[in-house]
């Protein structure tokens, strides 16, 4: 007897834990959660499964499940009171009082219950138990809960771009499988552009023999020599295209799991590749010249048309994405055939031209039952009522067509395109550019404001996109796609106001496991310290907050220039130092120090506040106008946080003192990235005056760093006089010899 009851306390004690456990820890985190007591186990023997007619093939899936057996199956005409325990997926009734969209998750003393009105709720509540057995470390418990959820948007994409880089149909399977665990149901598969065509199309069959293929596997060597083409076959031949047939089961895979597959044709423009192999579709009528199609050919929608023909075929998707981005119009302005039909239609211009290309295939698609999407630039000379516009530079192009009531989808590039860095740059393989960590993605909304009220409801959704000129393997793919794509999934399925990013990132360390049961070879959060520094003008102070992407990381620090050790002062709080000063700061795990060491200056000098004139001006990035340079703030890892000033031509500004003051250095910070055009300064000049008309030089500072280095760089020039001087007017001059951009954060004068 007093074994028993030994027993029965240490299962008590077992099962209170799950009881008290309260939390789930699911993403995307569900609408509404009622935690119940205790666990339901699955008997060793296998648990019985019971499936009405509707939802018949769905079971399958539940082999997805670590450690459940089903003992048996059985499908059901009508529910029976005998069906009342083991796993039970039934069809939701008036009675139940579940949303058409939504499911209904039940774990109790009888099993499990889900209840659904389709197919599409019912995967997203199975996709949701399957979660919940991946997460626990124990699957064959479960917590006893009750989840009443559906997703906040009809439409959860991700992108992947196969053009650049060819990506196996196997891996594309395993991108769809991660997909569907996390409630996507969209995958946008492009397939054509110049860097290679991915689809076979029969009736031309060149486009895989020979536009399917380039000359060098480095997409970035062969955009710097010729980009040319080269027969399948061939020695050096790199690239790959996907049969009908590998498509169509691509397309039946993702059916299966929720998913539907929309494909995307480039046109008119990105479309090097195909006007390579047929060139009688260019204006020019020569291979290797233009990128866009001849509108006033009127073979061009013969071939468009008979391409789409067979695309549909395929791809059964309600939506067919053209792209319309990009195309450069010179040609078209140029061209006899192109003015002879802008004429002839009455067009004012070049945008006009375009939009009539886009109307004569969204006409084509809906006489085909079909729907028309395309990137923000086919709003350029009028849409027709149908199409519906991916959003990518910015959010104006979904605001205004959301608001003529087309329906949209926010691909915005500054939150969602995830070919940008995702940490500091200067750790990571090269990317295109941009920076985007996971709490940016995270804190974005897809109703951005400027929507009239009435009009949201032309929000669809969400997708990120993955352009893959610096992703050659799949493996590439999944580092950048993962785990930024986590965050997605609960922007677009979870109600704003459920949303938490301190709640989400906590979550978001159970599901790094189920990331590696899965083989993703996703980005491993970093160690590296991150600051976050707060002038205080009134008293000439700074605030600074250190954290890292681990959960709870342990910071140590120093301001006397020596290099933190475990012994060093452990960040606990916030830290506000008058004067200027250096914190050096790192990660710690026990007394091994994991990081590199942060060095976070902090600039008290004589120019903050005031005035900088400009005698040549900002150019697209006024960051805080004519108070960024001296407002005491530095700029962080990227040009478009606000901090950064942007620059076209050469930079020329002073600063007035009003008075004469002594000078003894001036220091300016820039950036260097060479992938979006971005470089130091040529020349950095120094010059001092005391009537703002009769300046002296002081000091040069010639560049000498290498311009083609891809990496991020930051390099500060102090001119430090070799004696102080005194003067009232202190002016700068840095020089643009590559003439991109230059990116500058503070004028520090001492």
């Amino acid at each position: 007897m007093r074994y028993l009851l030994v027993l029965l306390s240490f299962l008590g004690f077992q099962f209170f834990g799950f009881a008290q456990q309260q939390s789930l820890d699911l993403i995307p985190v569900p609408n509404k959660i009622t935690y119940g007591e205790g666990t339901y186990t699955f008997a060793t023997t296998g648990t019985p499964l019971y499936i009405t007619e509707s939802f018949a093939d769905l079971g399958a899936l539940l082999s997805e499940y670590p450690q459940l057996k089903i003992s048996t199956t059985e499908i059901l005409k009508k529910v029976g009171k005998k069906h009342n325990q083991g796993i039970r997926l039934f069809q939701a009734e008036d009675i139940d009082k579940i949303g058409p969209k939504a499911y209904r998750l039940t774990i109790d003393n009888s099993g499990i219950l889900l209840k659904a009105h389709n197919k599409e709720a019912m995967l997203s509540g199975l996709y949701t138990l399957i979660q919940i057995g991946l997460l626990q470390e124990q699957p064959q418990y479960i917590p006893q809960v009750t989840i009443d959820d559906s997703p906040r948007f009809s439409y959860r994409g991700l992108h992947l771009d196969v053009s650049r880089h060819f990506m196996p149909l196997s891996f594309i399977k395993k991108y769809i499988d991660v997909m569907a665990l996390y409630k996507f149901n969209v995958f946008h598969w492009h397939l054509t552009d110049g860097a290679g065509w991915r689809l076979e199309i029969k009736q031309y069959p060149e486009l895989t023999q020979k536009a399917a293929w380039r000359t060098h596997a480095s997409w970035k060597d062969w955009w710097n020599n010729g980009r040319q083409y080269i027969e399948q076959g061939a020695p050096n031949a790199y690239g790959g295209y996907y049969t009908q047939e590998q498509a169509k089961e691509l397309v039946a895979y993702a059916a299966s799991k929720g998913i539907t597959v929309i494909p995307e044709i480039e046109m008119p423009g990105h479309s090097e590749e195909v006007l390579a192999v047929y060139p009688h579709l260019a204006c020019t009528g020569k291979p290797y010249t233009q990128g866009e199609f001849c509108i006033g050919n009127p073979e061009t929608f013969v071939f468009l048309k008979n391409v789409l023909d067979e695309v549909l075929t395929i791809f059964p998707s309600p939506y067919i994405h053209i792209g319309g981005d990009e195309a450069e119009k010179k040609h078209w302005a140029s061209c006899d055939k192109c003015q002879s039909l802008k004429k002839k239609e009455n067009l004012k211009d070049e945008h006009e031209l375009q939009s009539y290309a886009i109307k004569q295939m969204d006409e084509y698609l809906q006489a085909k039952g079909r729907k028309l999407i395309g990137w923000d630039e086919i709003l350029e000379g009028g849409l027709t009522k149908g199409a519906t516009v991916m959003s990518w530079r910015g959010e104006e192009g979904g605001i205004k067509a959301a608001n003529a009531g087309h329906d949209v989808i926010m691909t915005p590039g500054e939150y969602l395109y995830f070919d940008s860095y995702q940490t500091d740059p200067r750790s990571q393989p090269e990317t295109i550019g941009g920076y985007l960590p996971i709490d940016k993605v995270y804190a974005y909304n897809p109703i951005p404001k400027g929507i009239e009220k009435d009009k949201e409801k032309h929000i669809l959704g969400a997708q990120a996109n993955l352009w893959a000129e610096y992703m050659p393997t799949y493996q590439q793919v999944e580092y950048m796609a993962f785990p930024r794509a986590l965050a997605l999934a609960e922007i677009n399925w979870t109600n704003q106001e459920n949303r938490s990013w301190v709640d989400f990132k906590a979550r978001l360390q159970k599901h790094y496991r189920i990331l590696q049961e899965l083989d993703v070879n996703y980005y491993r959060p970093s160690y590296d310290v991150r600051s976050e520094v707060t002038f205080h003008p009134d008293r000439k102070s700074n605030t600074v907050s250190l954290t890292s992407e681990q959960t709870n990381p342990v910071i140590f620090y120093t301001t006397n220039d020596a290099i933190p050790t475990s012994k060093s002062t452990r960040y606990t709080n916030p830290i506000e130092l008058a004067g200027s000063h250096t914190i050096k700061a790192a990660s710690f795990i026990d007394s091994f120090r994991v990081s590199a060491v942060e060095n976070i200056r902090l600039d008290i000098h004589k120019a903050i506040g005031m005035k900088v004139y400009y005698n040549t001006p900002w150019e697209g990035y006024p960051a805080q106008k004519e108070l960024t340079l001296t407002n005491g703030i530095n700029g962080g890892l990227t040009y478009q946080d606000k901090q950064w000033q942007g620059f076209t031509k050469d930079i020329d500004l002073y600063v007035d003192f009003e008075r004469r003051e002594e000078i003894k250095s001036v220091t300016m910070r820039f950036m260097q990235m060479p992938g979006p055009g971005v470089y130091f300064p040529g020349v950095y000049k120094v010059y001092l005056s005391d009537n703002g008309k009769n300046y002296r030089e002081v000091g040069v500072i010639t560049n000498y760093e290498d311009t083609q280095d891809p990496k991020l760089r930051f390099k500060t020039f102090t001119y430090t006089l070799d004696k102080p001087q005194m003067a009232r007017y202190v002016k700068v001059v840095a020089t643009n010899p590559m003439k991109g951009y230059l990116f500058t954060d503070e004028l520090i004068i001492y």
